[in-house]
C-alpha cells in the first residue's frame, strides 16, 4: 500500500470510529438536573432518581455556582456516591456512561466510586460527603 493510500484509509477509519462513538454516546441516556445550594449543601431530591416507577443508577447534578457538574451514583436506597466531574489528569470535564466516567481529552476512565481504572490520570476523583435527609440527599460542598 502506498503512503497516500495508507493515510487516506487511516483518515476514513478515524472518521468512522468517531462517528460510531458519537452514535453510541447519544444512545446513553443521562438525567441531568439543576439543584439548589442551601447553606453548604447541594440539595438533591431522592425523587429525581425515579423514572417510570424505577430508580435510575445515577444522575448528573448541576448548579451555576459549580464549575463542573457532580455525578451522583445510587448503589442502594441508603448508599450513594457524589463525584466531581473534573478529570484529575488535566482538569477536563468527564462524560458519564453508566458506571464509567470517561475523559474525552485523553481517555482517562474512572469507576462509580471515583477510582482510576484507565490512565493517564493517576489520582481518584474528588468526592463529597453525602447525608440522606428524606426526602433529599444532601451533598456537602464544605471544603475539608
Amino acid at each position: 500500500m502506498e503512503r497516500n493510500e495508507f493515510i487516506k484509509t487511516c483518515g476514513y477509519a478515524c472518521i468512522g470510529a468517531s462517528s460510531i462513538g458519537m452514535l453510541l454516546q447519544s444512545c446513553v441516556s443521562n438525567k441531568s438536573i439543576t439543584a439548589n445550594i442551601e447553606n453548604e449543601n447541594l440539595v438533591v431530591p431522592i425523587s429525581d432518581f425515579l423514572k417510570d416507577e424505577a430508580y435510575l443508577k445515577y444522575i448528573i447534578v448541576r448548579n451555576n455556582n459549580l464549575r463542573f457538574p457532580i455525578y451522583v451514583f445510587r448503589f442502594s436506597e441508603n448508599e450513594y456516591t457524589a463525584l466531581y466531574l473534573q478529570c484529575t489528569h488535566q482538569g477536563n470535564e468527564l462524560n458519564a456512561y453508566g458506571d464509567k466516567l470517561v475523559c474525552p481529552a485523553h481517555g482517562s476512565e474512572f469507576n462509580n466510586k471515583g477510582m482510576v481504572t484507565n490512565g493517564p490520570a493517576t489520582d481518584p476523583l474528588r468526592s463529597f460527603p453525602i447525608q440522606i435527609s428524606n426526602p433529599n440527599i444532601l451533598i456537602s460542598l464544605k471544603k475539608a
